[in-house]
């Protein structure tokens, strides 16, 4: 019997099973660089362009010759390290440092134990409304930053905050968390509470990928559920630990929205409470964009190296467990 003759492709010329020719094989290759350019180009418009022009304003600054009037007067100059060597010596720049420093501490500790305590506890087998919960925890996390601090602040305000209005009602005394050391509190309570639910999910999920053996073989051995959370799921999630940091330090050098949506309500959030709003001040409200794009970049270059360090400490580390 013979078998059925293969067909032709519809609109294919000569052999249907012969090698591509070197102009097929040369498209092919090329392909997936033309599915790169617009990414490429989303790249160099929105990411690379902007940071070469900031970096290309700070080096250069304003000179103003006479009385700063008439055309010609104000002319833009090479500033050579001018900016920079300002921006080292601002001491609001580095009070501003230092108070982003008390708040990270604040921060970073208490949101990444509660994520990781939130996301042990939905991992284990006996808790039950296991979406729900997981779903209550995360949706603080979409409520954008401003609109959080704007709800916080009415909770905190002593004349209009129903937290203040029950503690008067017991006589219970009313502390007032926008003035001085509070303060601190105020504006830490708001970012654990937006972000704790993004690193809870970050750490859940690394924990539901361990293999269900790993548990069997710890629960054949007679590990309790304490032993297994402490000896088990916390070293095979250490990976997704580095990483919740890694973004927890980046959003604290960071941290603008909650102090500028809290200034006009208290007098001890200044114009200058943290680097990014010492930026914002010099560049619009002062008109020094040439100093703010250098203290942009000096904040710039302290997040890369910070979070070069901290990963190179963790990667250190690692291969250190790997060889024992």
């Amino acid at each position: 019997m013979k078998s059925p003759a293969r067909r032709r492709p519809y609109g294919v010329k000569g052999a249907p099973y012969a090698h591509p020719s070197p102009a097929t094989l040369e498209r092919a290759r090329s392909a997936p660089y033309f599915f790169l350019v617009p990414a490429a180009l989303l790249f160099l418009l929105f990411f690379a362009l902007p940071i070469g022009y900031a970096v290309w304003l700070s080096f250069r600054k304003v000179r103003v010759s006479g009385l700063g009037l008439g055309a010609g007067a104000r002319a833009e100059v090479w500033a050579g390290l001018e900016n920079y060597t300002a921006a080292l010596s601002d001491g609001e720049l580095l009070n501003g440092a230092l108070r982003v420093l008390g708040y990270g501490c604040i921060v970073v500790p208490v949101m990444l134990g509660l994520a990781l305590v939130f996301a042990l506890m939905l991992d284990s087998e006996r808790v039950r409304l296991t979406p729900f919960t997981r779903l209550a925890i995360f949706l603080p996390y979409a409520v954008p930053g401003v609109v959080a601090a704007l709800l916080w602040g009415f909770l905190y305000l002593p004349d209009v905050s129903p937290f203040h209005f029950v503690l008067d009602r017991f006589g219970l005394p009313q502390p007032d968390l926008l003035d001085g050391g509070p303060l601190y509190l105020a504006l830490s309570n708001i970012a654990v509470w937006g972000g704790t639910g993004f690193n809870m999910i970050v750490i859940y999920t690394a924990l539901r990928a361990i293999p269900a053996e790993v548990y069997e073989a710890a629960r054949l051995d007679g590990a309790t559920p304490l032993q297994t959370a402490l000896r088990i799921k916390i070293p095979m999630v250490a990976p997704s630990l580095v990483l919740t940091f890694f973004f927890s330090i980046i959003a604290t050098l960071q941290v603008f929205n909650e102090p500028t949506t809290l200034k006009p309500l208290t007098n001890s959030v200044a114009s200058t409470w943290s680097p990014l709003m010492k930026v914002y001040q010099d560049a619009f409200g002062n008109g020094d964009i040439h100093a703010a794009a250098a203290q942009a970049t000096l904040i710039a270059l302290a997040t890369l190296l910070l979070s070069f360090g901290f990963l190179r400490a963790a990667n250190r580390r690692t291969r250190q467990e790997a060889a024992r």
